[in-house]
């Protein structure tokens, strides 16, 4: 790992190197219906499930491939969304009413957590037999949900779910030309760059995954991780008047090992990142402030950031220093042999919402540093040593002087934990197809595939007898773990396949993980008085107290739907081994983590994952077509959630 450190003397996130951390452990145990299945010559045997042939993904043309991938993920939402059962002739047909066609769908693959596979869409009825396009796919879905909410959606917002498809899919087509033009590894050797620039079609049940509003197309190729971009950062020399900062950061010395650290201000921490060129720049005292370059521009249109400029309190440095490249959020960037990454402001809406830091956001990043080192760190990773948050424990702003944040200026600094052979990649990366060096032009698989498919072959074991082993141990590297904060902390972690990265060894396998994400901390409102009595005030500033009513549905969306039956639903898409194994699986984990050992504090989400027939999930689509910003507002408001069935329910 990264031999720099903010947690002071406490050993970097990680420990040894991720190719040696499995040493000494002992393999879990595999169910034995995977551990019987047979293989066939010198490669495993898969479970039936994926259509080898004919896959929509897998056409030549990218904006083809483009396009069967939004519509697969437009028809993802509908399901989910409207509860519709699985077709028993293998066709999908849903009946719209508002325009009076119906769509006709062969189900290629039926999933039980939702990661359904289809072929083309036709469109049957008064039109005839006709194709239908993902941009269409979203105008009739509009049209549906807007009759069937009496016009409470629709409208303006319709139109906007169209333009966005097809900005996403246009996007979505050139990543994976250009992917397909060059699919070896980036020239950086960075693992962990690696992976974070390899989410090419992003979330499998979302409308627009790869839309991005305002950015041209030359933006793109320097601002796009897919497209393996990177930029000089823009820098602002802040005037200490109106400098808004906080810093939990420390420098682990020698010396100071025994006191804790030696505390850094954010100020030098910028100056540190910022490099020579830009403190030869740098007016006397002020400090310097990086920006996202397209964030930059934008800025200065702003009446406020504009009387800041105009007064002197703002200078504007331009861009300077060495490249940064964006990581799978796009706004987060990484330069590798850093000492820090930044979460940059970017008023770019992405997904659902405009990714602009919040103050209140920042403030909890540095407040989740504080917490985890009153010795709540030391406990946890006594039980978990290969887990951690990826630190966010710095940050810088600017505040107005009648008052108040600037609004699109604040900056996170995060601590990189990672050196360049640690291989941490977040699961949306890890579950993504996309092309592989060696293997046909068209041919798309996920990197999880290509790992236990080798791992099989290296071990000569059968696939699935794999892919239920990697299964297990990722249960207990990193969702366990999750757990054992909710359970001892009353902390629950917005741990969505986005946020959680897995550490792979040498060979594959899971061997810890890290969750990243100042946005995503819940404190539960009935730990309010352990929280506040282990960090006083905590919670209170950061907005970070959620009932636990709330806490309790985010979190069985967050951990349970998206991330764990979401990677369920990518083993089985991909035909590695068959989802009621894995299910199976995940309910005998549950039911050991619901109980506890010896009386210890257990989280309440493994029962409700046991016990409830229903769970309550986020609906991507109708967020969009509600037009909601999922960063605005309480987290009780800030999306749509309908009900689904629970795949783990007796």
């Amino acid at each position: 790992m990264n031999a720099s450190s903010a947690h002071g003397p406490v050993p970097s996130p990680g420990g040894s190197p991720t190719g040696s951390c499995l040493a000494g452990t002992e393999r879990p145990e595999v169910p034995r219906q995977a551990a019987a299945s047979s293989g066939d010559g010198d490669r495993p045997m898969r479970p039936e499930g994926t259509p080898a042939v004919g896959d929509p993904l897998e056409q030549s043309d990218s904006a083809a491939a483009a396009d069967a991938a939004a519509a697969e993920g437009l028809l993802r939402c509908w399901v989910r969304e409207n509860n519709v059962r699985q077709p028993p002739d293998g066709v999908l047909r849903i009946a719209l009413d508002a325009t009076g066609v119906t769509l006709c769908v062969p189900v290629l693959h039926w999933s039980m957590t939702g990661w359904h596979r289809f072929g083309s869409v036709r469109l049957d009825g008064a039109a005839g037999d006709e194709p239908v396009d993902a941009v269409l796919l979203a105008s009739l879905f509009g049209r549906e949900a807007s009759h069937l909410s009496g016009g409470r959606t629709g409208g303006g917002e319709g139109a906007a779910l169209v333009a966005r498809v097809a900005d996403s899919v246009r996007r979505s087509a050139d990543f994976l030309a250009a992917r397909r033009a060059a699919p070896g590894p980036s020239a950086e050797g960075d693992l962990f760059l690696e992976a974070e620039q390899s989410l090419l079609l992003g979330h499998p049940v979302h409308p627009t995954p790869k839309s991005r509003e305002g950015l041209s197309d030359a933006e793109a190729q320097a601002y796009s991780p897919e497209l393996r971009g990177s930029f000089p950062l823009h820098w602002l020399a802040v005037d200490p008047a109106v400098l808004a900062s906080d810093s939990a950061w420390y420098d682990s010395t020698a010396t100071a090992a025994g006191r804790g650290g030696v505390p850094v201000p954010a100020a030098t921490l910028a100056a540190r990142l910022a490099g020579e060129q830009v403190a030869a720049a740098l007016p006397e005292s002020f400090v310097p402030l990086p920006l996202h370059p397209w964030q930059a521009r934008e800025i200065r249109h702003r009446p406020q950031t504009q009387r800041l400029l105009d007064a002197g309190l703002l200078r504007d440095l331009g861009q300077a220093g060495d490249a940064w490249h964006p990581t799978s959020s796009v706004r987060t960037v990484h330069r590798p042999g850093a000492e820090a990454m930044l979460k940059l402001s970017l008023g770019l809406r992405i997904t659902n919402s405009r990714r602009e830091n919040l103050r209140k956001e920042l403030l909890r990043g540095v407040e989740i540093q504080r917490l985890l080192r009153t010795g709540l760190s030391a406990r946890w990773r006594a039980a978990h040593p290969g887990f951690d948050i990826v630190r966010d424990p710095a940050w810088l702003g600017v505040d107005d002087p009648s008052g108040g944040p600037v609004p699109g200026l604040d900056t996170v600094i995060r601590h990189n934990p990672f050196g360049p052979e640690d291989d941490a990649v977040c699961i949306a990366a890890l579950t993504s197809p996309r092309p592989w060096p060696g293997l046909p032009r068209e041919r798309l698989l996920p990197r999880l595939a290509v790992a236990v498919e080798a791992l099989a072959r290296s071990t000569h074991r059968p696939v699935a007898a794999v892919a239920t082993e990697w299964f297990l141990r990722y249960l207990d590297r990193v969702v366990r773990p999750i757990l054992w904060l909710d359970a001892h902390a009353g902390i629950a972690l917005e741990a969505h396949q986005q946020n959680t990265l897995v550490l792979l060894d040498s060979h594959g396998w899971p061997c810890g993980g890290r969750y990243r994400d100042n946005q995503g901390y819940y404190f539960r409102t009935s730990r309010r008085e352990e929280i506040q009595r282990r960090l006083p005030g905590a919670g209170a500033a950061s907005d970070s107290f959620v009932a636990d009513d709330v806490t309790d549905e985010r979190f069985a969306y967050y951990l349970g739907i998206n991330n764990v039956l979401g990677l369920i639903g990518a083993f089985g898409a991909q035909g590695l081994v068959g989802e009621p194994l894995l299910l199976a699986a995940f309910r005998q984990f549950l039911q050991t983590e619901a109980s506890g050992p010896g009386g210890a504090p257990v989280s309440p989400l493994p029962e409700r994952l046991l016990s409830e027939p229903t769970l309550r999930c986020k609906a991507n689509l109708l967020t969009r077509l509600h037009g909601m910003d999922e960063l605005v507002g309480p987290v009780d408001t800030q999306s749509v959630y309908v009900t689904v069935d629970n795949p783990l329910a007796p």
